[in-house]
Formats: structure tokens, sequence, C-alpha cells
């Protein structure tokens, strides 16, 4: 088999991603209701998960599906498929692997690409998940994410799809450099410095290194944007800025990683399905490339 380092198609990080988002959608709703939980009230996430399932059904833990496969189709295809996508070309330009300085403008880059993209279907995301948390007068009830999109675009205007676009895009830019570099770094970390070989015990050793990077880093911002977006025209439109002041006023710092458990223990193993996944497809493509390739040669020679 070939060893030559293949370009890969532009949609495998975000296929990847959505067979992580059916898996993790529980832990995911029941961050989001965590970080919309207001003053000091300290709930744990277990606790949460039994509350909703004893009081709203235990498909209610899967309420906003469609939405999260919606978000992850666009944000994390893009976000994944830039990053790739760069660091492919400064290869190609310098014939050496990108550096750390690189690598995290690669992320960047890609981050904010992703975000923006993706900022609609994070907003029915975040509304559809927190919609049990609400009084039944003030429910949305979307019935899928394409209902929720084109409700918001008729009641509230188009523009309501990208509300919290700053700290989404803070926070995808945030997501994808402590996410995607860490993990590429404590791959070359663990393969340089260690007897493990490149295989799923590597890509589930650094992909959980990189879940808990990348929920650290990004809590704060996370929870300023769920409570941004969470929010109907009917309330008073603070700025993040805004935010983050009352938070911290009323809620002190603790405030500000409001639903680390959950996000953690989403964005874990949310962080090792979609790389697993992502190698497995990396893998199978390289295959069918060399499959195809061979036949080739085999037909050439034969002419």
């Amino acid at each position: 088999m070939s060893t030559v380092k293949r370009s890969h198609p532009f949609y495998f990080g975000g296929a990847a991603s959505c067979v992580a988002a059916v898996v993790v959608h529980p832990f995911d709703l029941t961050k989001v209701r965590l970080q919309n939980t207001k003053g000091n009230v300290n709930q744990g996430m277990f606790v949460t998960m039994v509350k909703i399932g004893k009081n709203e059904g235990f498909l209610k833990l899967y309420n906003g599906l469609s939405a999260s496969i919606l978000r992850q189709a666009t944000y994390s295809t893009v976000r994944f498929g830039v990053y790739e996508k760069l660091k492919d070309y400064i290869t190609s330009k310098t014939n050496k692997k990108a550096n750390i300085g690189q690598l995290l403008i690669c992320s960047s880059i890609a981050g904010a690409l992703g975000g923006a993209c993706g900022n609609p279907g994070d907003v029915i995301n975040v509304r559809m998940q927190n919609d049990g948390q609400l009084p039944p007068q003030q429910r949305r009830n979307y019935k899928h994410a394409i209902d929720g999109i084109v409700r918001i675009t008729k009641d509230e205007g188009a523009s309501a799809l990208f509300r919290g676009l700053g700290p989404n895009i803070n926070r995808a830019i945030l997501m994808t450099s402590s996410q995607c570099v860490s993990y590429d770094l404590f791959k070359t970390i663990i393969l340089n410095h260690t007897s493990m070989k490149d295989g799923i015990t590597l890509h589930l050793t650094s992909s959980v290194l990189a879940g808990l990077v990348a929920t650290t880093v990004c809590s704060p911002v996370d929870v300023i944007k769920t409570r941004i977006m969470s929010a109907s025209t009917t309330d008073h439109r603070m700025s993040a800025t805004q935010i983050m002041k009352q938070m911290f006023k009323s809620e002190g710092i603790p405030s500000f990683f409001k639903g680390w458990t959950p996000a953690f223990i989403r964005l874990g193993p949310q962080t090792i399905i979609t790389f697993v996944v992502l190698e497995q497809f990396k893998t199978w493509h390289n295959l069918f490339v060399d499959s195809k390739e061979n036949q080739q040669l085999n037909t050439t020679l034969k002419i």
C-alpha cells in the first residue's frame, strides 16, 4: 500500500462529527440546560438528566437532535475541512509538517468560517434543547430544525439566525484551535516519546486529552453564547460584555464554567468518536484510492 500522504474529501470531518453528535446528544442537551440555570443553583449533571427524563420523558433527552445534526453538518464540515486543506497547503509549499504557529493560524481561520456557517443550526440547537426548561406558554415547540429556521425567519427575521454570532465565532476559533491543534500535538508527542504506534489506542488517548483542553478553554465563551442564543426577542438585549459583567457580579467566576462536567463528558466522547471515525474514513479512502490505482496499473501493464 502507498505511504504517500493523500488529500481527503472535504466533508469527512463533518460526517464524523454527525456520527458523534447522535451518540452524545443527551449530554449536550444537559449541558445547555445547566448553562441556562441562573443564580447559584448547583445541580449535578446526572440529577439534571434524571429530572428531564422524569418530568419530560426519556426521549426528550434527544430533543433537538435534528438541529444538532444540522449544526455539525455545517459547522464541523467547514472547520475540519478548511483546517485539513490549509494544513495540506502548507505541507505542499514547505515540504514539511506545519509548526504550532501555522497550525493555530489554520485553526483560527477554519474556526471563524465554521462558526459563521454553523450559527443558524446552533441557534436552533440551543433553543430546541432548552425548550423543555421553559414555562409551557413560552415554549417554541419547533417540530425539527428546518421548521425552526422557517419560523425564526418568519417571526423574528433572518438576523435572529445569527444571534450570538460574535461569541459563536470566538468559541469556534477556540474550539478548533484547542481541539484540532492539541490533538495533532498530542498525537505527535505520543508517537515520538512513547512506544505507542499509530492506531486506535493512539487516537483514543490523543482525543481524550484534546477534549479536556477544549472543554476548559471553551467553557466561558460557550456559557455566554448559550445564554445569548436562548434569549427571546422580548428579553432585554445585552451584549456579550454586559452578560459577562452581570454573570460575574451576580453569580461569580464559577458561573463561567457551569455545565463543565457534562460539557467534558459530551466533548470527550464526541472528540474521541469524531477523530476515530475521521481517521477510519481516511484509512478507508486511502485503501479505496490504492485499490483503484492498482487496478489502473494492472490494466496498463496488460496493454
